[in-house]
């Protein structure tokens, strides 16, 4: 008696996996393997970005989240008044993370608190003279690694990616708040549009 013939278990599995997307603008030829492609890149150069800062991190004596948060607090003050709530919003992380490594900061004497003079509850945040000359310190080091990081990018291909990249972090942030929800409630997948879920 012959044995039926078995498929091979990579193509039992191209067969039979469920694909991961369902709009027809993520889908090419009905497969979902570019999408999947695009994710992992995209995990691959975040895991790559974040060695780079530690890096950076470490010739500082610091920790890559204390220097992320040195960099953001910097960028911030260029264009306004900086508090406690405007660095969570910024970096995505939850106010009480922020203030812990803000008061470690301090006592390193690399950022400074202002109470406002009309409001003493307002507290605005800022680099000490010290921590402006220690990211200075490496701003060379910096170029010469972000010149060849983000080399392989004309400068159109460049003005497109920031927006895109800005858009990506919404929808993100909307996919997860859909995540949350339905992990909560234990709904099945393709219950809710992703549209329908506030963002807390």
């Amino acid at each position: 008696m012959k044995k039926p013939q078995r498929k091979s278990s990579r193509a039992a599995r191209a067969a039979g996996a469920p694909l991961t997307v369902s709009r027809e603008e993520l889908l090419v030829e009905g497969s979902d393997r570019t999408f999947r492609t695009l994710v992992q890149g995209l995990l691959r150069f975040s895991a790559i970005h974040a060695a780079i800062r530690d890096e950076y991190a470490s010739l500082l004596k610091l920790t890559g989240q204390q220097y992320t948060l040195l960099l953001c607090i910097r960028l911030l003050c260029d264009a306004g008044t900086v508090n406690i709530r405007t660095i969570a919003d910024h970096l995505r992380v939850s106010g009480s993370y922020i203030t812990v490594e803000t008061k470690a900061l301090e006592q390193l004497e690399l950022v400074q608190r202002e109470r406002s003079s009309q409001d003493r509850r307002l507290v605005s945040l800022s680099l000490t003279p010290r921590g402006i000359a220690l990211l200075d310190s490496i701003a060379s080091l910096r170029q010469r690694v972000n010149d060849v990081e983000f080399g392989c990018l004309s400068k159109q291909e460049f003005k497109l990616l920031v927006p895109l990249v800005e858009r990506l972090v919404q929808s993100g942030e909307r996919a997860l708040a859909l995540q949350h929800y339905l992990s909560a409630h234990g709904m099945d997948e393709g219950v809710l549009d992703p549209r329908e879920v506030a963002i807390a």
